[in-house]
Parts: C-alpha cells; sequence; structure tokens
C-alpha cells in the first residue's frame, strides 16, 4: 500500500488542531507545503488554522493571497477572504470589489445574504443590503436566518415596518413557538401598528416605512 502525503499531512493536522495543539497543526501544514507550493487545498487548510485557531489575521490572509496568486479564481480563497475581511471596515473597499468579483459567477443564496450582511454592517448601504437580502430569500425563500437578517434590517435601518411585519409572520411560519419572535412581533404591532392593522403616523404626520 502506497503512502499518500498530502492526505497524512492533512489528517495529522486535523487531529492536532482538533485536540488543541493548533501550533502543531500549523507545522504539520507549513511543513508539507514546503513539498508541494501550489496546493490550494492543503493551503486553504493552513489560513483556517491560523486565522480561527491561532487569531492570527495578518498570517492567515498572506495565505490566502499566495492561493489566489497561484490561482485567481480560486473560489473557496475568495469566500474565506470576504468572510474573514467582512468585519474589519479597513478591509471594506477591498472587500466589496471580491463580493462583486464572486457575484459575477456564482450567485448563491449564501453569498446573497453575507454580501448583504457586509453591505448593512460594514458600508452602512441598507438599500442596497435590502436588494441582496431579497436576492437571497428568493434563491432559498425557506432558509430562517435570511429572513430573520432581514427583518432585522427592516426594523432598525429601513423602518420599513409593514414589511417587516410581512418578514416576521414568515419565521413564525418557519419556526412556531419561537417565542423572541413572537415578542418581537407583539411589540411591533402594538408599537408601530393602529387597531385597524395600518401604520402608525408619526408625529409630522407621515407614514412610517
Amino acid at each position: 500500500m502506497t503512502s499518500d502525503p498530502e492526505y497524512e499531512a492533512t489528517s495529522k493536522a486535523k487531529r492536532q488542531y482538533e485536540s488543541g495543539n493548533v501550533q502543531g497543526a500549523v507545522i504539520t501544514l507549513e511543513d508539507y507545503l514546503k513539498t508541494d507550493p501550489h496546493n490550494c487545498k492543503v493551503r486553504l487548510q493552513l489560513a483556517q488554522y491560523i486565522i480561527y485557531g491561532l487569531d492570527n489575521l495578518e498570517y492567515g490572509m498572506m495565505q490566502l493571497d499566495v492561493i489566489l496568486d497561484i490561482d485567481p479564481e480560486y473560489e473557496d480563497a475568495l469566500l474565506a477572504q470576504v468572510a474573514v475581511a467582512s468585519k474589519y471596515k479597513k478591509y471594506n473597499k477591498d472587500t466589496n470589489a471580491k463580493f462583486e468579483k464572486i457575484l459575477e459567477t456564482k450567485e448563491t443564496g449564501d453569498i446573497c445574504n453575507a454580501y448583504a450582511r457586509f453591505l448593512r454592517n460594514q458600508m452602512l448601504d441598507f438599500k442596497k443590503s435590502q436588494m441582496y437580502y431579497e436576492k437571497a430569500i428568493v434563491l432559498e425563500p425557506n432558509r430562517y436566518e435570511f429572513h430573520q437578517n432581514y427583518a432585522a434590517l427592516l426594523l432598525n435601518d429601513l423602518k420599513d415596518y409593514r414589511k417587516a411585519k410581512e418578514e416576521l409572520e414568515i419565521l413564525m411560519k418557519l419556526k412556531p413557538g419561537d417565542k423572541k419572535v413572537q415578542d418581537n412581533y407583539d411589540r411591533l404591532i402594538r408599537e408601530k401598528f393602529d387597531k385597524n392593522g395600518n401604520p402608525k403616523k408619526s408625529r409630522l404626520g407621515f407614514l412610517k416605512r
């Protein structure tokens, strides 16, 4: 039976990582990559261990950059970069460009949802965030977290209480008995709608949307 150095290295590193020996797992993969430096799959595993295990963002992002130097279209590395970078405002411009590049070729519910969250939390572009939450929901209409994230945007940022009400009603159907959703719904109805089910007028006489 012939040995498979890649399998042996990645399996050993996985065992080390899961047992808490993160540094050992990193060293195992680094040693393997010295013999196979263009192996993007192994380098991605290394990057994940560095970022999430060692909490070393700069070194981990560097490993992802190496992957993209080898293969600029390596989608898993692009997704990993935007997932990490989207939490830090200093990378906003670069992260936005990466999201747009990914979405040119792969528009899935998860990617649209991730981009919508980035647009809301980091770019503060609430209208564009709404557009991508709606795309995510069209692609996967029964994903609870998509409706949950969209409802939060509608309630807290867009103040669109009519649509927020609809989203909360969908959440209650998807997960009956969720007390938090029910409480939010009851509070919304109590504070923002009149007895006829219409949005209350603001002090200035305009309907809140």
